[in-house]
């Protein structure tokens, strides 16, 4: 189910990226970056032309049956971010978020 994980920063940079399996990785890597340009894009055109709001939406990015494993994920964000010794920004090296998000995986292949 899940091939691919990744944390973004508010500033439009991946914190943690994750791919199973391991040899289509580069792919991945592409497809997240390529991902975030196209975000970049939506919100540059904002300060542009502010006539149509409804040009911000993205869609669905996850099926809602996927709600459960987004909600795992993103308490163990929560997690991490509260960490005192994680300096927001770094990438993520925290290694309970690791096997969480490899725990997901699996049950996901």
């Amino acid at each position: 189910m899940a091939v691919c994980i990744a944390v973004i920063a508010k500033e439009n940079y991946p914190l943690y990226i994750r791919s199973v399996p391991v040899q289509n990785e580069l792919k991945f890597h592409y497809t997240v970056h390529t991902s975030l340009d196209v975000v970049e894009e939506k919100i540059s055109a904002v300060g542009k032309a502010m006539a149509d709001q409804r040009e911000l939406y993205l869609g669905l990015l996850y099926p809602t049956e996927d709600y459960k494993m987004f909600r795992k994920l993103h308490n163990s964000f929560t997690d991490v971010m509260c960490n005192p010794f994680y300096n927001p920004g770094d990438t993520i090296q925290s290694k309970a978020f690791d096997s969480m998000v490899s725990a997901m995986m699996v049950q996901a292949s």
